[in-house]
């Protein structure tokens, strides 16, 4: 019995996935949808680095170097969970970048899915006959991207709030970003699955 059901969910796991697959590349290939997806990853990179520290807006100038030894010195843990130290210090007239490509990858993944979501969210706020869901969906897309965001930035908002974090503190904020990944993929498939193929 056992055997017979694991061919059978494998083969509806691959078919959700194939599908979800589907929904987004329909949903990316709309204008409207899209510009909602370029918009929402953008704005949340960047809020991301910022929360982080990476990226400050002060009247700096231009100026761009790098540390002696940048390979080694991407792997290093900076405070903060899954944060890494900066290689190189980018200045841009008003806006300063400490480049970390390990936080910038991590940044960036993180903003790729809360845009789909979001983008897949318009449409079921947009269209919801056709989706089958109401504007509640957007809401919820969002709560994932947060806790997201807590992981990396909430030690930093501790020591600037003053607050002693004690361990079991800390160690809630280094499970938040797997969570919100792990919600913000749950979301992307189950708004997706309500999501008519052939209306996107």
């Amino acid at each position: 019995m056992l055997e017979t059901r694991t061919p059978r969910l494998a083969t509806r796991v691959g078919g959700r996935i194939r599908s979800t697959l589907s929904v987004s590349r329909g949903a990316l290939g709309r204008r409207d949808s899209a510009f909602v997806f370029v918009i929402v990853t953008l704005l949340y990179l960047v809020t991301f680095l910022w929360a982080i520290g990476d990226l400050s807006f002060q009247s700096v100038g231009t100026d761009f170097f790098t540390v002696s030894d940048p390979y080694s010195r991407a792997l290093e843990p900076a405070p903060g969970a899954y944060m890494h130290e900066p290689v190189a210090l980018l200045d841009l007239w008003v806006a300063r970048f400490l480049i970390s490509p390990v936080n910038v990858a991590l940044g960036l993944g993180v903003s790729l899915l809360v845009g789909v979501n979001l983008a897949l969210s318009y449409l079921a706020v947009t269209q919801p006959k056709s989706c089958g869901l109401g504007a509640a969906s957007g809401i919820f897309a969002a709560i994932p991207a947060l806790l997201a965001g807590s992981a990396c930035c909430g030690p930093a908002l501790l020591v600037v709030l003053g607050i002693t974090a004690s361990s079991t503190l800390l160690t809630l904020f280094s499970w938040l970003l797997p969570i919100g990944v792990g919600l913000l993929l749950v979301s992307l498939v189950y708004v997706s699955g309500q999501i008519d193929p052939t209306a996107v």
